[in-house]
């Protein structure tokens, strides 16, 4: 009688342990979100799952430890891919096939010249020379350097 209360005791705590386990990195996801405590929360849930039907503390390590690097190398980059968006957008994307108007030379040997596109002047460069006041089309960028043709 006492070896079987002992038993069930011992499970209930491990049971207990485990979810107390998934509670905590539950939040720690939420918390601090990096994407790979949930996959322990996984791992002890299936251990508690196995801590409920009695079986022995080795093989709810076990079971924690496959279910874990099962989830984290079988989803971890499937969801990154899903859920982790693009991005920042950048603040030339959105500038690419404007036209603007040269206010500083653009010398492509030097690397050097100015544009205003959108009312904003940035930096530019072109594969030929451009004089100041002509209409050039932006054409791609490079960090905050735009890369620019004549129009």
């Amino acid at each position: 009688m006492i070896t079987i209360l002992s038993m069930w005791w011992s499970s209930e705590l491990a049971l207990f342990a485990w979810l107390v386990v998934a509670f905590i990195a539950a939040i720690l996801e939420v918390s601090i979100p990096h994407f790979g405590s949930v996959f322990v929360s996984a791992g002890a849930i299936a251990a508690a799952a196995a801590a409920f039907f009695g079986y022995p503390v080795q093989l709810q390590v076990m079971v924690f430890v496959v279910v874990l690097v099962v989830s984290l190398v079988g989803l971890r980059s499937r969801l990154i891919g899903r859920l982790g968006g693009q991005g920042v957008p950048s603040r030339t994307d959105q500038i690419i096939g404007r036209h603007g108007l040269v206010t500083s030379d653009i010398d492509p040997t030097v690397g050097a010249g100015r544009v205003n596109v959108a009312g904003e002047d940035w930096a530019a460069r072109s594969s030929e020379t451009i004089t100041s006041g002509t209409r050039i089309r932006v054409v791609g960028a490079d960090g905050i350097v735009l890369e620019v043709t004549r129009a």
